[in-house]
């Protein structure tokens, strides 16, 4: 037994420092707060969060361009309020068009009118 003994302590003794190295690579690698898979799930998220800040930059330069014509053009304003607000000067009409047959063909159908396509 002591001979047995002898021979794991003198493997140890002459392979501390890979032991010591292996165990830190484990350590490291697999165990440890900051190991491979999390090093790879977050950057996943950076990338994520990195698309998510170039669309709000380009979101927040589209509106800021707008918001800039909106103070310096009155057109822009009555073009806006034109489109939007369905205003109008006092020498005109507006008619507003439609193409959604199928919300009107489904409030007829809860009132029990039946839609005649004749």
């Amino acid at each position: 037994m002591k001979v047995r003994w002898d021979i794991i302590k003198y493997f140890f003794y002459q392979n501390r420092y890979l032991i010591v190295i292996v165990l830190s690579v484990i350590n490291i690698g697999f165990v440890g707060e900051s190991n491979l898979r999390k090093r790879f799930e977050y950057g996943l998220r950076t990338s994520e969060l990195q698309e998510q800040i170039d669309k709000y930059k380009a979101r927040n330069e589209h509106d800021s361009k707008y918001l800039r014509d909106l103070k310096r053009d009155p057109k822009t304003i009555e073009r806006i309020a034109r489109e939007r607000y369905f205003m109008k000067t006092d020498d005109e009409d507006i008619f507003v068009l439609s193409d959604d047959e199928s919300e009107m063909e489904q409030s007829a159908a809860i009132s029990g009118q039946v839609s005649n396509p004749f």
